[in-house]
């Protein structure tokens, strides 16, 4: 596929106007949304770093390894993802025959806007030798461009099902392929790109509140900047993290991801305290602006409407699979 065909191939949106409707405000939207899954044989599918609410009538709430491994095998018709706009792209990469809905199709990632297919594609060409393992934090062009994709939760032991002596180029984020350069001795060659939710952690402010609370852990997403890590008690994908809380037998934990996980942290430890590490601004907590574009009555809405859908070319589609199909391959070897 061309340079041109990545640029061009992108999804679109039938819009309906939802700024243009009206609820009713007596509506019961918990209600409402699970008859519409039932009328509509249609599953809802939610990333962790979504609001209470919304993981609070997902049929399933997971980080991104567990929504591409439920994405694969679901047995609905339409598949509704609460979150953002790269991952309901590998549901329909996955799923082409389904109908994928996303509630705001403006819910994009800054992590994947990092990353432009054409430019990737030229920077890859540069290295001919190298193969390329993509962070599932990715535009559909980015994955047809990879030899694998990976998740935080499996990167690892992806990265080391190849020889030693293979060399690999790692995108799009730095820091996650950082710390994986870091703890399996490899030196891969990092593509420049990053969160803004993870690169925003202030270390002047985390180590105040570490002196406030000498016996919380900090606990952290690979995805955070190098500094962050180091002083972490724990590194770990979303879930790892949301696992740690509880087998761990700390008390308190001062918690270095987007700050929807900690509803299910709360919900699974209620006796335990979790406090989001501060960012380096004036606010009080790390939200993803994108992950909370999302809400329940666009849940209710996306769902009545079936819009805004996601569709794709079916020659990038099918580029985009083969990676995936890899990682969920080895993910299964692994007993991931």
């Amino acid at each position: 596929m061309n340079t041109q065909s990545f640029s061009s191939a992108v999804s679109n949106v039938e819009s309906k106007g939802f700024l243009d409707i009206e609820l009713d405000p007596e509506l019961d939207l918990f209600a409402a949304i699970e008859q519409l899954k039932k009328e509509k044989n249609a599953v809802v599918l939610a990333h962790y770093y979504q609001e209470p609410d919304i993981q609070d009538i997902a049929d399933y709430i997971g980080d991104s390894l567990g929504l591409a491994q439920q994405a694969e095998k679901t047995e609905a018709d339409m598949i509704v993802f609460a979150g953002v706009h790269f991952m309901a792209e590998t549901a329909k990469i996955l799923n082409p025959a389904k109908k994928v809905v996303i509630p705001d199709f403006k819910a994009g990632c800054s992590l994947s806007d990092s990353c432009p297919p054409p430019l990737f594609k030229t920077f890859r060409d540069q290295h001919p030798d190298h193969v390329v393992v993509s962070y599932i934090n990715c535009s559909a062009g980015i994955k047809a461009l990879s030899d694998v994709i990976v998740t935080s939760s499996n990167a690892k032991v992806i990265v080391e099902s190849f020889p030693k002596e293979q060399k690999i180029i790692f995108a799009p984020d730095k820091n996650l392929g950082a710390w994986i350069n870091k703890v399996t001795g490899r030196n891969m060659l990092l593509w420049n790109g990053a969160c803004q939710v993870h690169e925003i952690f202030s270390q002047e402010k985390i180590s105040r509140l570490k002196i406030r609370h000498p016996k919380a852990k900090l606990i952290a997403h690979p995805e955070c900047e190098e500094p962050i890590l180091k002083m972490a008690d724990y590194i770990g994908s979303t879930t790892g993290l949301l696992k740690f809380s509880q087998t761990d037998d700390s008390q308190e934990y001062i918690v270095a991801t987007e700050t929807g996980i900690l509803h299910q942290m709360i919900k699974a430890n209620p006796f335990k305290t979790f406090i989001p590490a501060p960012p380096d601004n004036s606010c009080a907590c790390n939200d993803c602006p994108h992950m909370k574009r999302n809400t329940l009555e666009k849940i209710y809405l996306c769902m009545k409407y079936e819009t805004p859908a996601i569709h794709m070319d079916e020659t990038l589609r099918l580029a985009a699979r083969k990676p995936i199909d890899r990682m969920l391959e080895i993910s299964a070897q692994a007993g991931l």
